[in-house]
C-alpha cells in the first residue's frame, strides 16, 4: 500500500460564476440502476468475489426494472421544503421512510421480480424470511438499514430491504429542484441526509476534474473540494492509499483527523467506474486500510456486514 498527494485541490477563487460546478447532481433513477448492473456485470468474471458480483448485478438490474415502474413517491410540501433547505437541513429525511407505504410496495415487487432471477442458496432464504416478515418486522429492517446499524446475523435479507429503499429514494430526490438542497453538515447528503458510498472526480463538466461525493441511499451527488476529508472536512494530514501493482484509479482518501477514510475513484482516467459497484469490487482496498488503523466512513448498501 503506498500513498500521494498528487491529486490537487479544485480551486474556486477567481473562478466566474459561470464556469463552477453546480453544486448538486440529481440522480436518474432510470439510468442509475441500469449503469449499476452493467458496471457489476463487467466486473463479475474472474473476480475473487465473482458470484457475488453477479448476483448484484442480476438485483441492480431488478431495481432498474422496479424504478421504471413504480408509482412516484409522495414528497413533502414545497413550503417544507423550503424551510429544511433555508436551515441547512435535509430536505428529505431518510429517516421517514422506515414507515412509508411506498417503500413496503417498492420492496414487494422488487421480490417479486426477484422470484426468477439466479442468486445464492443463501439469498434465496434470506428474501424468503424477508417477504415473510411481519410488517413490524419489515418496517424494523427497513429502520435498520437507515439507520446503518443491521445485524451482523441478518445482514442477508437487509441487502434486499436496502434495494428497495435506494429505488424509492432515489426516486424521491430525482423529483427536487436541484437548485434548493443547500449544503448541510460535512459528508451528509443534502437531499436525504444519507452518509457516503464514495466520491469521484469527473471529467463529465464544464470543469475538468470536479470531485463529487455520492450518497449510498439516494446516489445524489454533491461537489466536495479535493484533498478535504468527506468526514470531518480537515485539510490536514489527508493521504491517498493505493494496492500496488494494481491500478491507481481507486484510492482510499484517509485522514489522520479523524482516522476515517472514503474512497475516491478517478473517471477522468477510467470513464467506467462506478462509486457502488467498484467500491464493492475494491473491497481489497479497505481491508488493507482498515488494518492499518482507518475507519471506513462510506457505506455501501451491499457491504452492510463490513
Amino acid at each position: 500500500m503506498s500513498d500521494d498527494q498528487d491529486l490537487a485541490t479544485f480551486e474556486d477563487v477567481g473562478t466566474p460564476e459561470r464556469d463552477k460546478p453546480p453544486f448538486l447532481r440529481l440522480p436518474e433513477p432510470g439510468k442509475l440502476f441500469a449503469i449499476r448492473a452493467e458496471r457489476f456485470a463487467a466486473l463479475a468474471p474472474g473476480h475473487q468475489l465473482e458470484g457475488y458480483l453477479a448476483f448484484l448485478g442480476r438485483l441492480s438490474q431488478a431495481q432498474a426494472t422496479l424504478a421504471a415502474t413504480i408509482d412516484p413517491p409522495a414528497m413533502p410540501s414545497p413550503a417544507d421544503l423550503r424551510l429544511r433547505a433555508a436551515n441547512a437541513m435535509p430536505v428529505l429525511p431518510r429517516e421517514e421512510l422506515a414507515a412509508d407505504p411506498a417503500v413496503t410496495a417498492a420492496f414487494d415487487q422488487l421480490a417479486k421480480s426477484l422470484a426468477d432471477v439466479a442468486m445464492p442458496d443463501l439469498a434465496r432464504a434470506a428474501l424468503a424470511r424477508a417477504v415473510a416478515a411481519e410488517p413490524e418486522a419489515r418496517q424494523a429492517m427497513f429502520a435498520a438499514v437507515l439507520a446503518d446499524a443491521v445485524p451482523v446475523e441478518a445482514v442477508a435479507e437487509h441487502i434486499f430491504a436496502a434495494a428497495a429503499l435506494q429505488v424509492v429514494a432515489a426516486s424521491r430526490s430525482a423529483r427536487l429542484d436541484p437548485a434548493l438542497p443547500q449544503p448541510v453538515a460535512d459528508g451528509v447528503c443534502p437531499c436525504c441526509g444519507g452518509p457516503p458510498v464514495a466520491s469521484a472526480v469527473v471529467a463529465d463538466l464544464n470543469v475538468e476534474g470536479v470531485r463529487y461525493v455520492q450518497c449510498s441511499l439516494c446516489a445524489t451527488q454533491w461537489n466536495h473540494v479535493r484533498v478535504k476529508c468527506v468526514s470531518c472536512g480537515s485539510t490536514k494530514g489527508i493521504a491517498y492509499q493505493e494496492i500496488e501493482g494494481i491500478a491507481d484509479t481507486i484510492k482510499a482518501e484517509t485522514c489522520d483527523e479523524c482516522r476515517t477514510y472514503v474512497k475516491i475513484l478517478n473517471r477522468r482516467k477510467a470513464p467506467e467506474l462506478e462509486p457502488v459497484a467498484d467500491d464493492v469490487a475494491s473491497l481489497g482496498l479497505d481491508l488493507l486500510v482498515t488494518e492499518a488503523g482507518w475507519r471506513r466512513a462510506g457505506v455501501n448498501p451491499f457491504l452492510l456486514g463490513y
